[in-house]
């Protein structure tokens, strides 16, 4: 697509500029020249300058300007003439062709445009149609994983993952800060949420195992081609957000699976500590000693059993009754009741959002 490109700026440049013009690529072979015999030959003496530096340099009655988007030249321009105006010609024609190169990369780059929908750099309007130019499967499924570096060895997490998911044409990998890799993936219609959650077990544990790398993986829902990829990148990071809140052991968490914890991030600040009030307007829950809260949790993971309770904490089943009466005289709720242990659950988990300040997204 390149040689094409550059064919094609050359044909317009060659009535303004006296004599042969053109450009070698990294192996000195000509890709694109004025005098279309010369396509498709080499001059090995070529190659070995342009791996050097970005600098002018001359050979056999021509001046060459290496140009590229990274370190390393990837192309260099030639123009016919070793004096000052080859070299500002040929200098001219590589910042030219540089330019137009990258425009038409970022253009046309599948892996650009995914990170742009993903972080809502697309207008949806234009979504649509941009997909459909490079050739999106509308009717394909995709789900977006936000690999979150949380320590690592001197190795790169992002090349890693990119080796994982070698095909670029289904999977596609990019950063988006030193710590943050987003991996947008195709999966099967209807897969199944534990099919992915092995997916993303299977790169923290590679990344943990083999490199020393240590990430935390949210993981939002599976979308249908490519215009809501933003939305479940959002719920991936959301994922990761409310599991540092409510699921501190988990290294990956769903936002699928997030529960009631989903409902409570998207409350307002103001109706969180609202509710709070309201249900210990009584007495504040600071009032509850460790060993109460101890107890109201050990209640709940025992589905409001009594007896069950007070065999796993080793203690008499009057000596629970008596802590919950406790608790029903400072809150005003029986926790034997569902409709009281629901909200004193709710609020538990409220008031540890509250204290945990996590980002909105």
């Amino acid at each position: 697509m390149s040689n094409r490109l550059f064919q094609g700026l050359i044909h317009q440049m060659k009535d303004t500029i006296n004599g042969v013009i053109g450009v070698v690529d990294e192996t000195a072979t000509i890709i694109a020249c004025s005098d279309l015999t010369k396509i498709g030959t080499t001059n090995e003496f070529v190659s070995l300058d342009l791996s050097d530096s970005h600098d002018v340099f001359i050979r056999d009655g021509f001046t060459y300007k290496p140009f590229g988007t990274h370190m390393r030249s990837d192309y260099a321009v030639f123009v016919e003439g070793t004096d000052e105006n080859a070299s500002r010609y040929a200098s001219i024609m590589a910042i030219t062709l540089s330019s137009i190169k990258q425009y038409y990369d970022e253009k046309y780059d599948r892996n650009n445009f995914i990170k742009n929908v993903v972080l809502d750099n697309v207008l949806p309007g234009d979504v649509v149609i941009k997909a459909r130019e490079l050739h999106f499967n509308a009717d394909i499924s995709r789900v977006v994983l936000l690999i979150r570096i949380v320590s690592s060895n001197d190795v790169s997490a992002y090349d890693i993952i990119q080796n994982l998911f070698p095909d670029k044409s289904k999977d596609f990998v990019f950063n988006i800060t030193e710590s943050d890799i987003v991996l947008v993936k195709e999966v099967k219609n209807n897969v199944e949420s534990k099919d992915i959650e092995k997916l993303a077990r299977s790169i923290s544990d590679t990344l943990s195992s083999e490199f020393y790398t240590r990430v935390n993986v949210g993981i939002g829902t599976c979308v249908q081609g490519v215009k809501d990829l933003a939305r479940s990148f959002k719920e991936a990071q959301i994922a990761l957000e409310v599991g540092k809140v409510f699921d501190t052991d988990k290294v990956i968490v769903s936002y699928d699976n997030l529960g009631i914890a989903r409902l409570i991030y998207h409350l307002p600040t103001t109706l969180c500590e609202t509710f709070l009030h309201e249900v210990f307007k009584r007495g504040s829950i600071d009032s509850l000693d460790h060993e109460t809260l101890f107890t109201i949790q050990r209640f709940f993971e025992n589905n409001l059993n009594v007896s069950e309770t007070s065999r796993k904490l080793f203690v008499h089943r009057n000596t629970l009754v008596y802590r919950l009466e406790k608790i029903k005289k400072l809150t005003g709720l029986d926790l034997r009741e569902f409709d009281h242990a629901i909200i004193f659950k709710i609020a538990l988990m409220v008031r540890k959002y509250l204290s945990a300040n996590p980002t909105k997204f």
